[in-house]
């Protein structure tokens, strides 16, 4: 993440300093701020740079545990390593990007923004999103996509079981294989939008892959309306 500021980088180094005294700097930011922030020795430790409101640059130096950049609006989080549970989980806007894995429910009911994770994602990747983007360069682990209601995913690798199960408006784009589908999920044919959406995305994330590749999972939209003679089976 290349530096856009003039400022001095500030250094915070949790071997030192509680998780609490770094959010409460970073909350104290202005609005208009463009800080610098490099985070030493993290130790996996939770609730990193939650909250944020403010254009700044966070820098994790190692890995983040449950809800690292949690709530994000505006910032650009980097997490040099592997992310816990609920990375990005509520984003608004701005860019979180994890270099390593993400556990389970990565970018959770995440209304905007752009998530990025270069390795692979745990279950329910995805899930209840609701308006953000998520590229991940690996594969996703089964349920991602769960009941997304808004967003576009963008899976380079290949997928669990239950693939965007209960969909309504998000579109997942998958290049790899699908283990199953999920209740409501089915594959459609790519249009030209599609394509450019997907080129887009890869590059807004930094990746070459080719967007001729991938294959779009949409809702069926049989779920839309409560059938009581399908007796739960769809």
């Amino acid at each position: 993440m290349a530096s856009l500021t003039t400022a001095p980088v500030e250094t915070w180094d949790l071997s030192v300093h509680a998780v609490r005294e770094l959010n409460a700097h970073l909350h104290s930011l202005p609005p208009d701020a463009r800080s610098e922030i490099r985070v030493l020795n993290p130790d996996g430790a939770h609730n990193l740079a939650v909250g944020l409101n403010a254009p700044v640059r966070v820098t994790v130096e190692g890995h983040a545990g449950y809800y690292a950049a949690g709530m994000n609006q505006h910032a650009h989080v980097l997490v040099n390593g592997n992310a816990g549970p609920g990375v990005a989980e509520g984003m608004t806007s701005g860019e979180v990007r994890v270099k390593g894995f993400a556990s389970v429910a990565a970018g959770a009911a995440a209304h905007g923004g752009l998530l990025i994770i270069e390795g692979d994602a745990s279950l329910r990747c995805g899930i209840s999103m609701k308006g953000i983007d998520i590229v991940v360069r690996g594969s996703v682990g089964s349920f991602s996509g769960f009941m997304a209601q808004a967003g576009r995913m963008v899976i380079c690798g290949d997928a669990g079981d239950a693939l965007g199960d209960s969909l309504y408006e998000a579109v997942i784009y998958i290049r790899g294989r699908i283990r199953s589908l999920g209740a409501d999920a089915g594959e459609e044919p790519m249009a030209p939008t599609d394509y450019a959406e997907v080129a887009a995305l890869l590059a807004a994330a930094g990746f070459d892959e080719d967007p001729m590749e991938f294959r779009r999972v949409a809702s069926r939209r049989t779920l839309y309306h409560w059938n009581a003679d399908a007796d739960q089976d769809y």
